[in-house]
């Protein structure tokens, strides 16, 4: 489930106040089930200007968005609130997985603009997480650096800016991003980008700090769930049921309707052989938030449990989320690539992989690809690219799974061996196809049961 991870997290969060990887989709912040948000969508640059826009007043995400338009039809000059509007809309989007807001999100930014084009940091700043949001992190940078080019004092620009960093493989620039958000505005917002960066490297105990200090600077219940569903993930990561399980539970007692935090709940349950209750919260999860990665990590639990039909369902609402995020304007290659090429579309994996490194060149990109080349029969060219996924240092099971299998096709045993071994000590779990092929395969190549 490691792999799985980067629908989520991608890039942190890609915007301010989430690491989240946010997800795949993810936007502004931590948002929870009610439409509410954490504390962080509001903030004020070194020049005493807002640093992003904020239409959050009280109440739901809908009802402020709702009570801006309403404001902007009596006053429709008002360009601050126009950025704000396009900002709610991104999040909107994430909150409810639904990528037709995005356009709304547009066409709102583009009005701020229109009716203020010069020194508009907030509707640039806003237009940078919607850039974000489609997985376009080469315009993202752009905008954000023509937002801080206006307001260098920015804290979310810069944030914006290292999260776009982050997922062109631009990583000690990145970290100088962050470090200058963090310096301009320490909190929630920095502490997680800087956890999931330490993460990537390698570095779990400086993660699991940054994502402490992250816990204890949230300004509201929806950010200490946000929190502490990662600190789960770290644990979860590592192969720690016991401290996952505990990190969820306390996110879920923070902020119940913090959505994410039943799919960590689920995979322990899953993990420690609770099917009922696993089946009952993925379902619950996929009724309430079908984001893709949720979808598809339903469907395998289904599939691991030979309910191929059931599983087959969840696979098929996958396909018609791709289009749907597709036509309005969300780059799915990557995501798409992991899928297909577990799920028997190896060729279509492999063009969706191919196209996006060549977009951008981050671990996880080369990973994919990596993955894709194996499942296409290209067994050389995917070893150099699972090195690559493996050079920054990163404690992932699922790369290192998969650079055992290919270094298993390629006849390098000893290295198979060890690389199995370190993906099932990493996590044993890690996947509910993957990580039993894994043991299996190890079996295979050291002739002997698993210890």
């Amino acid at each position: 489930m490691a792999a799985r991870r980067r629908w989520l997290r991608a890039g942190i969060a890609v915007f301010a106040g989430s690491a989240a990887l946010i997800g795949g989709f993810a936007v502004l912040g931590p948002v929870n089930g009610s439409g509410g948000t954490g504390g962080s969508n509001s903030t004020t640059s070194g020049d005493g200007t807002a640093d992003s826009p904020a239409p959050i007043t009280g109440g739901s995400l809908a009802q402020s968005i709702a009570q801006t338009q309403r404001h902007l039809r009596a006053v429709p000059g008002d360009w601050p609130s126009w950025a704000a509007l396009g900002a709610a809309y991104v999040q909107q989007a994430r909150l409810t997985a639904d990528p037709t807001y995005y356009p709304k999100a547009e066409g709102a930014l583009a009005r701020s603009l229109a009716l203020h084009p010069q020194g508009n940091s907030l509707a640039l700043t806003s237009q940078a997480t919607l850039a974000a949001g489609r997985h376009d992190f080469t315009g993202a940078l752009r905008l954000a650096d023509a937002a801080l080019a206006i307001d260098p004092y920015s804290a979310t620009g810069y944030g914006i800016k290292g999260d776009a960093l982050v997922e062109l493989g631009q990583y000690p620039q990145a970290g100088q991003a962050f470090s200058k958000m963090d310096d301009l505005r320490p909190g929630l917002d920095s502490f997680s980008r800087l956890s999931y960066l330490a993460e990537l490297h390698g570095d779990l105990p400086t993660a699991q700090r940054d994502l402490q200090l992250a816990l204890q600077t949230a300004p509201s219940p929806a950010d200490a769930g946000f929190a502490l569903y990662y600190l789960g993930e770290l644990a979860w990561n590592s192969g720690d049921l016991a401290t996952a399980a505990h990190r969820y539970d306390q996110g879920m007692r923070s902020d119940p309707s913090y959505l994410p935090l039943l799919e960590g709940r689920a995979k322990v349950e899953a993990a420690r052989g609770q099917q009922s209750a696993a089946l009952r919260d993925f379902q619950q999860l996929v009724d309430r938030l079908p984001q893709p990665q949720y979808v598809i990590e339903y469907g395998d639990y289904l599939t691991s449990l030979h309910r191929t039909a059931d599983a087959q369902a969840q696979y098929a609402l996958v396909r018609t989320e791709e289009q749907l995020f597709r036509t309005q304007g969300v780059n799915v290659d990557l995501e798409l690539a992991l899928f297909d090429a577990d799920h028997g579309a190896t060729g279509r994996a492999l063009t969706e992989a191919t196209t996006e490194v060549h977009r951008r060149q981050s671990i996880l990109v080369e990973d994919a690809y990596a993955w894709a080349l194996h499942m296409t029969g290209h067994d050389n060219a995917a070893l150099v690219y699972a090195d690559r996924a493996l050079s920054l240092g990163m404690r992932n099971a699922s790369m290192y799974y998969h650079r055992g299998v290919i270094e298993a096709a390629l006849g390098r045993t000893q290295q198979a061996i060890a690389d199995l071994h370190t993906a099932l000590a990493i996590n044993p779990h890690f996947s509910f196809l993957a990580a039993p092929r894994a043991a299996n395969l190890l079996q295979r190549l050291t002739h002997s049961p698993m210890p």
